[in-house]
C-alpha cells in the first residue's frame, strides 16, 4: 500500500486497483502542496470521517467531475451527512453507513468506529450532520489502516485495537480541537498494542494548531512504534 498525505488530515491509499481519498481538504489547506488534479488522479472512493469543512473539502467538486466524465465517485459517509452532500448536488454518488458497521466496497471494507469530537455543516447555526468517526479500511494482503480523524484519547481504543488489529495509524496532535502531542503519544503508549507505524496529522495547518510534530515525536521515544512524518505531498509505503 502507498499511502500519500496532503496535509491536515487528508489521505490518499493506493492498493490494488484502488486509490481511495479519505478527508479531501485540498482548496483552501495552507499546507496542501499539490494539485487537486494529481492528488485526485484515477480515485476510486472517497471516505469522510465527518462533516466539518475541513474534512469534507473537496469532495462535492471532485463527485461533479466524475459525472461530467460519466462516471460515479462513491462518497462513503455517515447518513446525515451523506443526505447533505446529495442534498447539494452529489446525487447518487454518497454510500451510508455508521458507527460499528462494515462496508464491503468490492477488493476493500471500511468500518466506521468512535471518535469524540464534534460534526457540524457550515451553515449559521450550524447544522447536525452526524457523529464523527474514525475510519478502519482493510484490503487483502494489505496491512489494515485506523484514520483516528478528529478526536481526543480514550480507554475503548484499547477495544478497537484488539477488534480490528491495525497496523497503521493516522493520529491527530494539533491540541485545541484534538488531542495534543503528549496526549496522543500517551494513546499509542497504553492503547495501540501491536500497531506498527503512528502518522501524526491536524497540526501545522493553521497558527492556532500545534505547528511540528517534534513533542509527538520526542515522546515516544524508547517506544518500538515507527512514528512517519511525511512532508505535505509525501508518499511512503506498509
Amino acid at each position: 500500500m502507498k499511502i500519500t498525505w496532503y496535509g491536515h488530515a487528508a489521505f490518499r491509499l493506493d492498493f490494488a486497483d484502488k486509490a481511495v481519498l479519505i478527508d479531501p481538504f485540498f482548496t483552501g489547506n495552507p499546507s496542501f502542496r499539490s494539485t487537486v488534479e494529481e492528488a485526485s488522479r484515477g480515485v476510486t472512493h472517497i471516505l469522510l470521517t465527518h462533516g466539518h469543512g475541513d474534512h469534507i473539502g473537496d469532495t462535492l467538486s471532485l463527485v461533479e467531475d466524475a459525472a461530467d466524465a460519466s462516471r460515479t465517485l462513491p462518497v462513503v459517509a455517515n447518513p446525515e451527512l451523506c443526505a447533505y452532500l446529495s442534498a447539494k448536488g452529489a446525487g447518487n454518488a454518497p454510500q451510508m453507513m455508521n458507527t460499528g458497521g462494515k462496508l464491503d466496497l468490492g477488493g476493500f471494507t471500511v468500518t466506521m468506529v468512535r471518535a469524540d469530537h464534534s460534526s457540524g455543516g457550515p451553515a449559521a447555526p450550524s447544522e447536525y450532520l452526524g457523529n464523527p468517526t474514525g475510519l478502519i479500511v482493510k484490503a487483502p494482503g494489505e496491512p489494515t489502516v485506523w484514520h483516528m480523524a478528529d478526536t481526543d484519547i480514550f480507554s475503548d481504543m484499547g477495544l478497537l485495537c484488539e477488534i480490528h488489529a491495525p497496523k497503521v495509524v493516522f493520529i491527530p496532535i494539533g491540541d485545541r480541537f484534538t488531542m495534543g502531542p503528549e496526549v496522543a503519544a500517551l494513546a499509542v503508549r497504553r492503547f495501540l498494542p501491536g500497531v506498527e507505524v503512528v502518522v501524526p496529522i491536524h497540526y501545522g495547518t493553521f497558527p492556532i494548531l500545534v505547528q511540528d510534530a517534534s513533542a509527538f515525536v520526542e515522546a515516544l521515544k524508547g517506544h518500538p512504534v515507527k512514528v512517519v512524518v511525511p512532508e505535505s505531498g509525501g508518499s511512503f509505503e506498509v
